[in-house]
Parts: C-alpha cells; sequence; structure tokens
C-alpha cells in the first residue's frame, strides 16, 4: 500500500499570476511513512519550528520589519521574535487608525501565515527549506510524481479538460502506472490512495474527476490499484501533504526563475524507468530544453499500449502529450 500526497503550486487560472501550475505528489509506502514524518519533525524541531507548517512559499519571503530592526541577526530567537511581533502589531493598528482597511486585512493575512517563522532569518529559512529538501532527496523509498504546465501552450479550445483537471489526471495516471510497473510476480497487487491538501473547491473537483476515473478509466490507463476517491485533509496538521507543497514549489520556480537549487534536490526523486524521467513531465514547447523536458521526451516509447486505453476517450490534441 503506498500514499500519495498532493498539493499544487501557481494558479490554474490562464489568466492567473503565476506563467505555470503545478500538481506534485510524493508517494511513500505505508511501512515508511512514520520515519517520513521523524525525518521532517527533527529538523524543524532544530529550528525552533515544533508543531509548525513547512509553507515553503511563505517561509521564503523577505519580511521588511526584520531589516528594520538594529542588528537583527544577533539578538536570541525570543528576542528577535519578541521585536517583529511589536513592530507588525504597531503597523496594524496604524493601518487601523487611517481607515486603510484593505491594507490591514492583507497585512493581518500574512502575517498570521508567517508568524511561526519570524525569530528565523531569510538564510536561516531558507537552510531549513533547504535540509528538509536534501532530506526527502534521500529517501530511496519515496517517488514523486507531477504535471507542470505552462500556461502559454495550453489551449482549452483543444482540451477536454481545464488546466487542473488536465494536472490531476495526468498525476493519477502516473501513480497508477508506478504501482503496477512495482508489482512482484507473486500476483499480490499493490494498491495506493491519494492525500491531498484540503480546499474545498479542488477537492469537490477530484473527488468528481476520480469517481470518472474508476468508471471509465483516465486517457493513459484504466484505474485499478488506486482506492476510493481522494482524502482530503489539513495541511498543517499533515508533514508529507507539506512536502508535496516544497516540490510543487521547487518545480515551478525552477521552471519560472531557472532556480536550480530546492529542484535539484527534490527531482532526485521522479519516478524513472532506467535513465527516463516518466513521474515529471513539463508541458510546454516542443523545443523546451529544461532538465525535466530533456529527461522525460524518450519516454515516449514507454507510454501504455493502445489497447490498455479506454477506447471512448480520444487522444487529447495538445503539445508534448504522454505520461
Amino acid at each position: 500500500m503506498y500514499l500519495c500526497y498532493v498539493d499544487e503550486s501557481g494558479t490554474p487560472e490562464l489568466a492567473g499570476d503565476t506563467t505555470h501550475f503545478v500538481l506534485a505528489g510524493i508517494s511513500v509506502p505505508i511501512w515508511h511513512w512514520r520515519a517520513a514524518d521523524r525525518d521532517i519533525s527533527a529538523i524543524l524541531d532544530r529550528h525552533g519550528l515544533n508543531g509548525a507548517e513547512l509553507h515553503t512559499a511563505w517561509m521564503l519571503r523577505k519580511y521588511l520589519e526584520q531589516a528594520r530592526i538594529p542588528d537583527f541577526k544577533n539578538l536570541n530567537w525570543a528576542d528577535r521574535r519578541a521585536a517583529v511581533v511589536h513592530m507588525r502589531n504597531n503597523h496594524l493598528l496604524n493601518l487601523q487608525k487611517t481607515g486603510q482597511a484593505k491594507a490591514y486585512h492583507q497585512n493581518r493575512k500574512n502575517y498570521r501565515h508567517t508568524e511561526a517563522y519570524v525569530h528565523l532569518t531569510f538564510d536561516e529559512r531558507l537552510q531549513v527549506v533547504r535540509e528538509v529538501a536534501q532530506c526527502v532527496s534521500s529517501w530511496g523509498y519515496a517517488r514523486l510524481f507531477a504535471e507542470c504546465i505552462d500556461k502559454v501552450y495550453f489551449n482549452p479550445a483543444l482540451s477536454r479538460w481545464t488546466v487542473g483537471e488536465q494536472a490531476f489526471e495526468q498525476l493519477v495516471s502516473r501513480f497508477e502506472q508506478f504501482l503496477a510497473n512495482t508489482e512482484t510476480e507473486d500476483g499480490q497487487k499493490n494498491y495506493g490512495l491519494l492525500v491531498h491538501d484540503n480546499n474545498q473547491t479542488v477537492a469537490k473537483k477530484h473527488t468528481s474527476l476520480m469517481r470518472t476515473f474508476h468508471r471509465k478509466g483516465t486517457l493513459w490507463t484504466q484505474i485499478q490499484r488506486l482506492i476510493e476517491t481522494p482524502l482530503f485533509v489539513d495541511s498543517s496538521l499533515t508533514s508529507l501533504v507539506q512536502i508535496a507543497d516544497l516540490c510543487g514549489y521547487a518545480l515551478r520556480r525552477y521552471l519560472e526563475n531557472g532556480e536550480t537549487d530546492l529542484f535539484t534536490r527534490v527531482f532526485s526523486r521522479a519516478d524513472r524507468r532506467g535513465s527516463v524521467t516518466v513521474g515529471v513531465r513539463h508541458f510546454s514547447s516542443p523545443s523546451c530544453a529544461c532538465e525535466i523536458c530533456k529527461s522525460h521526451k524518450s519516454s515516449r516509447a514507454l507510454v501504455l499500449l493502445p489497447a490498455a486505453l479506454p477506447p471512448q476517450l480520444p487522444p487529447q490534441p495538445t503539445p508534448m502529450l504522454g505520461p
């Protein structure tokens, strides 16, 4: 039995504020999930983040208050936190007094999402994320699956799915194929369950899609090993969903900004058949020369045979298609 923890990075809307949408899943056998959870907790504990959520995007923002506090780097953790909280509270009070309601609510939201990390400098927060990514890269039992969609090349007129739906279908197909490919010859099947970050809108869509996949299969395969619809959980309480968040962030930042540090670490866990990456795809220009495309393009010879495809579903006429 395998659990695949799923989260997204970027916005699926074509007019959203990111050029890419990434849906990432990190799969671990059930007999390893406790050890994986302990690994992450140990890293967070060392940095004063016991019980905190590892939310990569919020951790890797610059906190302006820290730059305004004299000698911030040389303060201890308690004094750093006290100084940041004091400055933030004064800022919120000032926004209230001056009637800046929109700015007040936006800053309050930002402060709430980052309050667990304010005792660490930016470099220290980056180091935490690096340590976690390096830890994940050492999990020989883990496999990374992801669909990374460059929305510039996504044509909704040619696709039967939206960006988010295509990403989900691809991830489901690859996880199913991994379960099939790793079965032993004794006839006992592998089974898998998706554990997804909870979002009411996404939950409804993905639950409905998964029911369709159970009945009809995906474009690439019949679903015989994934059980139930996705289990939706609060990411703040489930550390491995937070790892999926980190992986999605690392993939998107590499594709959008060329950032290789985190990407290189997590991409080492992408599902592969031999030297070919089959677990992660970049839906983009056929001429794309990114590391994902270079390691995935030759996998065209490894797609499922046509006989295994559900006959009622026509091929999707979009570029670079293939699980």
